[in-house]
């Protein structure tokens, strides 16, 4: 049987397992929205350029989060 220490610890393990997962969770919704927004932004009629600029990363990278890379 656990000691009380153990069951502690145990318990943390629990929570910040779950913690990971709820924000892996967001951070693929965050990167979703975020395609979504450029493939919008693209219809629109914006150069990679200018919504590289909005997003302040490189425009090339723009190009591969279009790409679904």
């Amino acid at each position: 049987m656990a000691n009380n220490a153990q069951q502690k610890a145990l318990k943390e393990v629990r929570r910040a397992q779950s913690k990971v997962e709820r924000g892996q969770g967001q951070l693929e919704q965050a990167r979703v929205a975020r395609r979504e927004s450029f493939e919008q932004a693209r219809k629109a009629g914006l150069s990679l350029a200018e919504i590289a600029k909005a997003a302040d990363i490189h425009r090339s990278r723009v190009d591969q989060i279009l790409q679904g890379k």
